[in-house]
């Protein structure tokens, strides 16, 4: 059937059952058994069927936009603004404008009634936002998972943010490193709970006591600074410091060469840290630079320009955001065309970056 355009009806024929059925199995409404949902959706891709836009806009009086909702610190976050983008471009491709919503979040009713769906980007369950907008009547497409309670059903697009920092945590130690640290995020977002339950639980397996921190989801380089040079004052063994928040590596390098621990490298040096390997010894006073001392590798979850453009570059995991607001947006796409399920669960891909701050070539 690939000399016109196939329809509702041509589907029902094919897959043997009422065209309110077909649609039903189509948008992951109604009573559908779920052995009749999935040969419908194949019979339905075999025949090239593709839903009419125009017409389901039509019945559903669409606005012809869809909405973006951020954390409220996304705005001086390089990662979320080239989510944004991403987002942003993919929605343009099926026509669609994209209206970002205030940190606040609005009334449900209200923004039912300004767009056609949602993008709620790693939603935090304290959120009192959050809940409204998954409740607001259209789709939802989360950027990781929601772990708060919700009363409908929504989409989402995740990454496995525990591979992540577990394949962070095994390359510092392959590189040498005995007593890593974690800059993990507080906030009870998918992404930080990830990290900060993955950092115990690979501790725990691998019989190596990981120097928790728990510092803002959205960190400064001043104040990851701050919880470096505290973190390394008062247990100088640690030999690697892993950084969350996107932008805060920096502060860690800072902190590093003010201590006198030179980053990239295993071996010991002079300086404060004494020639023991153990990185002990009496901090520099404030305000002085300290010799070389023992090596500290430095990496981070989040990749960007702070961890590419620093002195050295930093190990980082690329989450790859312009392709990840992307995904977000085609799956919600997809969603209001009736080419995906309501809870439909993609995964999004990330890659490990190894740079000079852990001794690796860039």
């Amino acid at each position: 059937m690939t000399s016109r355009t196939v329809t509702l009806l041509d589907v029902a024929r094919a897959a043997g059952v009422s065209k309110s059925t077909v649609s039903d199995a189509l948008q992951g409404s109604g009573r559908v058994a779920e052995a009749t949902r999935d040969r419908v959706r194949a019979v339905a891709e075999e025949l090239g069927y593709r839903p009419n836009s125009a017409a389901r806009r039509l019945r559903r009086a669409s606005t012809g936009a869809v909405g973006l909702h951020l954390p409220a610190t996304a705005t001086r976050l390089d990662y979320y603004m080239n989510l944004a983008f991403g987002a942003v471009e993919r929605a343009q491709e099926d026509g669609l404008d994209m209206v970002l919503l205030a940190p606040s979040g609005a009334a449900g009713g209200r923004i039912a009634s300004r767009v056609d769906g949602l993008l709620v980007i790693d939603p935090e369950a304290g959120d009192s936002a959050v809940p409204g907008l998954l409740d607001a009547g259209v789709p939802v497409v989360t950027g990781e998972r929601y772990l708060g309670p919700s009363a409908g059903p929504s989409a989402a697009v995740v990454c496995d943010n525990a591979a992540s920092l577990t394949a962070l945590l095994d390359h510092v130690t392959e590189r040498g490193a005995r007593r890593p640290a974690v800059l993990a995020p507080s906030g009870s977002s998918a992404w930080a709970t990830a990290l900060r339950a993955t950092a115990r639980s690979w501790g725990l397996a691998h019989g190596v006591e990981v120097a928790l921190r728990t510092v803002p989801f959205a960190a400064t380089p001043a104040e990851a600074e701050e919880t470096t040079r505290a973190l390394l004052t008062a247990d100088p063994a640690v030999d690697a410091v892993i950084c969350a928040p996107d932008g805060s590596a920096p502060g860690v390098l800072r902190a590093a060469t003010a201590l006198g621990r030179e980053v990239g490298t295993m071996g010991g040096g002079g300086g404060t840290g004494g020639s023991n390997g153990t990185g002990g010894g009496t901090p520099p006073e404030p305000g002085t630079i300290a010799r070389p001392g023992p090596g500290l590798l430095v990496a981070a979850c989040v990749d960007g320009p702070a961890t590419r453009g620093a002195e050295p570059p930093v190990t980082a995991v690329d989450l790859r955001p312009a392709a990840y607001g992307r995904a977000c947006a085609e799956l919600l796409c997809d969603i209001l065309a009736d080419r995906a399920a309501p809870d439909t669960v993609r995964r999004h891909a990330w890659s490990l970056e190894t740079r000079a701050s852990t001794g690796s070539p860039g």
